[in-house]
């Protein structure tokens, strides 16, 4: 995996849609952000590939309906399970199909976003990958993990049940848990909870060990599995 920039140093952007319009969106509202510079723009799915692999960004946008090869097709090459050395990658587009949500997160990418969700979750999303966290759509995350509980049928989600806890979560994990299985980022729960954002990240990671989750959405499909998937749950 791409390791996370020095602290200090911008976050460098790839972006990838073949709507100029929205690369020079993008563009001019990441390169304002202090921690952000977009070193690279692409068109398509393979110029995005070929430039991802030569400039290697720590975070990859990519759009999923462009020419030449789509995004679902470009974050496998680019993050999936059998790249040597993934990067991170951050699916955003307009088209919320439960069948683009469930190609991205197979394929490897660490964020699922609506073009429509905003600048500001746009930036979040980009620092959450750079610092190999996740930012999915909250409305995305929560119909997403209610299809897990739903009665499985041949397209059902391909988000791998997780296992029993090794040992007992505690009840501020809990608590945790239960907020990301609503969709809420690690800034929203240490909020919420009134704690730092380390602490949120250390919960976690305690919890992604005891579960042997691979990322938080497995984390927050044992949540709705298990009755923590509703506020207050």
């Amino acid at each position: 995996m791409t390791t996370p920039p020095p602290s200090g140093a911008p976050i460098r952007v790839l972006i990838a849609d073949d709507q100029e319009m929205v690369r020079t969106g993008f563009r001019f509202f990441l390169n304002a952000q202090p921690d952000m510079t977009v070193v690279a723009e692409a068109a398509d799915g393979e110029e995005a590939v070929a430039l991802a692999r030569r400039e290697r960004p720590d975070v990859c946008l990519l759009d999923i309906r462009m020419p030449k090869l789509d995004g679902l097709e470009a974050t496998r090459l680019l993050a999936g399970p059998d790249v040597a050395d993934p990067m991170r990658v951050v699916v955003v587009t307009t088209f919320d199909l439960d069948e683009y949500v469930y190609g991205a997160l197979r394929g490897g990418a660490c964020g699922f976003l609506l073009k429509d969700s905003g600048p500001t979750l746009l930036a979040e999303a980009v620092r959450a990958a750079a610092a190999g966290d996740s930012l999915v759509s909250p409305s995305i995350t929560v119909r997403l993990l209610k299809h897990v509980t739903a009665p499985q049928t041949a397209t059902a989600a391909p988000v791998r049940p997780a296992a029993t806890p090794m040992e007992p979560l505690t009840d501020r994990e809990l608590d945790v848990v239960r907020l990301v299985a609503l969709g809420r980022t690690n800034a929203e729960i240490a909020a919420e909870l009134y704690v730092s954002l380390s602490t949120v990240k250390t919960h976690l990671s305690s919890v992604q060990l005891k579960l042997s989750a691979r990322n938080r959405v497995e984390i927050a499909a044992w949540a709705w599995q298990n009755g923590y998937g509703q506020p207050g749950g």
